[in-house]
């Protein structure tokens, strides 16, 4: 148990959670706990917390985040979670999903909740459903998701003496689990004829992002609509078409650069940046440091991986402090 914010936070970060940063603790009654545990693909994080904020901000996602989904299951006590226009008030047994690569927000009174990282690639769900759960509270006293409930809330401490292959089929199993239970709240979650329609406006854009012609009067043309229509559909999110072309690019290209040894003209040309000095700049203003030495820090990575050529275990990693 800690009892010093400083220490949690760093436990925290090593953990492999998205970092968060803290808003309101009581510092003088501060006492919180973390249990991490891998499952194959699946991470698993308990944690024991006191009443308090903690939110994250688009310069906090980090390029790995996009590569998954997060749904938190509390255990004990109270809290309320807010996701793009998603807004849920969550007690014990209940169930969130999160886009860890997205702002979010958390408040919340003394409790305990586990954390599931689960690739996107092994969740099958299709991306605009997803975004109509973000945020949303999933009931977990009935249905699949109260299966999920059971399984889940002592899984952190009981995962020991699993083989490679165990762990993979075990972690499959949960995550279709996970699956059925997300998929049964779609069912109670009806898309209105203008979410459908942007749905599959927000597919268009993801699957055309390296165009560079991609633009809002083209989007609206292969809709068969107004380019008017178009952004009276957006105008209650909380970016513009453009802008959200222009951040969806943004992300691709962190990315690229962090898990790759290309150059910064050759990712941004790759999703449609026609000129890498005005992507240079756009990218430091939105993330804060220069996307040449993200590229260079991927690159010291490579090589010092390459020299140290790691073995692996095939186990179940553990971390718990």
């Amino acid at each position: 148990m800690f009892t010093d914010i400083e220490i949690y936070q760093e436990t925290l970060a090593a953990s492999g959670l998205p970092p968060v940063l803290s808003g309101r603790h009581d510092s003088a009654e501060f006492r919180a706990s973390v249990v991490a545990r891998d499952l194959g693909p699946l991470k698993l994080v308990e944690l024991v917390t006191p009443e308090g904020e903690c939110f994250r901000d688009a310069r906090g996602a980090r390029a790995e985040d996009e590569r998954l989904w997060q749904i938190d299951l509390m255990t004990r006590g109270h809290a309320h979670v807010e996701q793009g226009r998603g807004t849920a008030d969550l007690g014990p047994s209940d169930l969130v999903l999160i886009d860890p690569a997205r702002p979010v927000r958390f408040a919340g009174t003394a409790g305990a909740h586990v954390t599931m990282l689960v690739p996107r690639r092994e969740l099958r769900i299709r991306p605009g459903d997803a975004a109509r759960l973000a945020g949303v509270r999933i009931k977990g006293d009935h249905g699949p998701a109260a299966l999920v409930y059971s399984l889940v809330r002592d899984m952190p401490r009981a995962l020991t003496g699993f083989r490679a292959s165990e762990a993979d089929r075990s972690a499959a199993a949960v995550i279709e689990l996970i699956s059925v239970a997300l998929q049964a709240q779609l069912g109670d979650v009806h898309p209105c004829p203008d979410e459908a329609l942007r749905d599959r406006v927000l597919g268009y854009i993801e699957a055309r992002l390296s165009d560079r012609d991609l633009a809002p009067a083209r989007i609206a043309a292969a809709h068969h609509m107004s380019l008017r229509r178009l952004h009276k559909l957006f105008e209650d999110q909380p970016l513009t078409v453009a802008a959200l072309i222009r951040q969806r690019r943004l992300e691709r290209c962190r990315a690229d650069l962090a898990r790759s040894d290309r150059t910064v003209t050759a990712v941004a040309t790759r999703w449609g940046f026609a000129d890498p000095a005005h992507f240079s700049r756009l990218f430091k203003a939105t993330y804060g440091y220069n996307a040449a030495a993200l590229t260079a820090g991927n690159r010291a990575r490579i090589v010092k991986a390459a020299a140290a050529r790691p073995g692996e275990d095939g186990g179940v990693r553990i971390t718990e402090r």
